[in-house]
């Protein structure tokens, strides 16, 4: 890229960042039903690099799932269920209110060397998930953030805290990009398995069992087990 078309390709960035947030509209407003694909659909279905592809059905929540793994990423507007499990890694779960279009990443660290351009990278991870769920009409002005991850899940390894890493970067990251982090539950000891339904944007969260279990039975004697999710402006994620 010569210097003409950086200067052109920051200004068009920076002007985007500036144009105002869109609310939601109502609820289902004029909505048809989300189509609800068949486990062979979505495993016959052509799948681009980093897209995530372990389907499955989910006895627990009666959906067809697909499994994120570290790298990966999974967009849709259909009724079905996203699910990961995560350490120090983050997973953005982003959703359009207007267009019921929602998607999630799983990133292992912020940034890669230049070179080494994946999923594993937050910068390019949250860009291809921005970008898929803008292919299927969603806005960057009606995006919304839930994030999860970024826990220190390896007892006695503080020096390099992955994680915090990880949390601090996407936080910025969507700061920058004006969207909002509606609910959030990030960093703390615990690995999380994390179940998105991206036509609704609902998000569930389970806390693992841990690799500090003296920290937890103390966290469970002080009965604060219960507090462990972080909302913003009326953001919400359900345990289970």
């Amino acid at each position: 890229m010569n210097g003409f078309d950086a200067a052109v390709t920051a200004a068009s960035n920076a002007e985007r960042r500036r144009a105002p947030r869109i609310g939601p509209i109502p609820k289902d407003a004029g909505r048809l039903p989300a189509y609800t694909p068949t486990i062979q659909e979505l495993r016959g279905a052509p799948r681009r690099t980093g897209e995530a592809s372990f389907f499955f059905f989910d006895q627990r929540f009666q959906f067809n799932a697909v499994k994120v793994l570290p790298g990966e990423y999974f967009v849709s507007d259909e009724n079905m269920v996203i699910q990961t499990v995560l350490g120090s890694c983050i997973a953005a779960c982003l959703w359009d209110s207007r267009t019921h279009v929602g998607g999630m990443n799983h990133f292992m660290l912020p940034e890669g060397d230049g070179a080494d351009q994946s999923g594993r990278y937050g910068l390019y991870a949250m860009e291809v998930l921005i970008n898929e769920m803008m292919k299927l009409g969603a806005r960057r002005e009606t995006l919304q953030a839930k994030v999860f991850g970024g826990g220190q899940v390896m007892a006695n390894f503080s020096t390099l805290n992955v994680g915090e890493r990880n949390t601090e970067f996407v936080q910025s990251y969507l700061a920058t990009e004006r969207i909002p982090v509606i609910a959030e539950d990030v960093l703390d000891i615990y690995p999380r398995k994390v179940v998105f339904f991206p036509v609704t944007g609902k998000a569930m969260v389970k806390r693992l069992a841990d690799v500090h279990p003296d920290l937890l039975a103390d966290e469970k004697a002080r009965g604060s087990a219960a507090v462990v999710v972080r909302t913003h402006h009326g953001g919400s994620v359900d345990l289970f």
